[in-house]
């Protein structure tokens, strides 16, 4: 998973109409501000979870609640990259991001992540991409995340969860943002908590 990943896992149910499934909506770091936007305006979602994400009240940004608590580093690790349109676009420097995103995998796995990395925008970091109306406030939700997270604080992220009234929080101990990664067991546990209280 990258700085900001969403994924849906359908529960199927051969009553609901519309899509055919009841929805639970999994979203990464940044994917959390997306999840929480989308399952406001879909009725087939019936619960979310976040993976090292987060989870904004109206008018937040990412980099609001990133800097809500001490212990964040990204902003030391980020390199920027002016665009076209205007404004700029962040990557971790790849001889920071081992440490900085995923401590707890090997060298070789952590390169070709920082490798790869997909870029974020300053606006959606730092502007106006923030939520009208987020999920977490009329839906069910599960929060996993790393206690050794060093782009988003652990205080944050126990905040977040605290405030969403979390029906399941798991704090993995040792873990990086990278949790989906390095601690997959305890990130489809969290959803799979999540689909059961859906399917009933």
């Amino acid at each position: 998973m990258e700085l900001g990943d969403a994924e849906a896992v359908g529960v199927h149910d051969d009553h609901d109409g519309g899509v055919g499934a009841r929805v639970v909506l999994a979203g990464h770091s940044y994917g959390g501000m997306v999840i929480s936007e989308a399952a406001a305006r879909n009725p087939a979602v019936r619960a979310l979870v976040y993976v090292g994400a987060f989870a904004p009240a109206p008018g937040e940004s990412a980099g609001q609640l990133s800097g809500k608590f001490p212990g964040s580093t990204l902003g030391e690790a980020l390199v920027a990259y002016p665009l076209a349109a205007g404004g700029q676009e962040f990557r971790i420097a790849e001889e920071k991001f081992h440490h900085q995103f995923c401590a707890d995998l090997d060298a070789g796995e952590a390169a070709l992540m920082a490798a790869t990395q997909r870029p974020v925008t300053e606006r959606a970091l730092y502007g106006e991409l923030t939520v009208s109306e987020p999920g977490w406030r009329s839906l069910p939700s599960w929060f996993v995340f790393g206690e050794s997270d060093r782009n988003i604080p652990v205080a944050a992220l126990r905040f977040m969860a605290e405030r969403a009234g979390s029906r399941g929080t798991r704090e993995v101990a040792g873990a990086s943002h990278a949790i989906a990664v390095s601690q997959p067991d305890a990130v489809a546990a969290a959803i799979l908590d999540a689909a059961r209280h859906v399917r009933g």
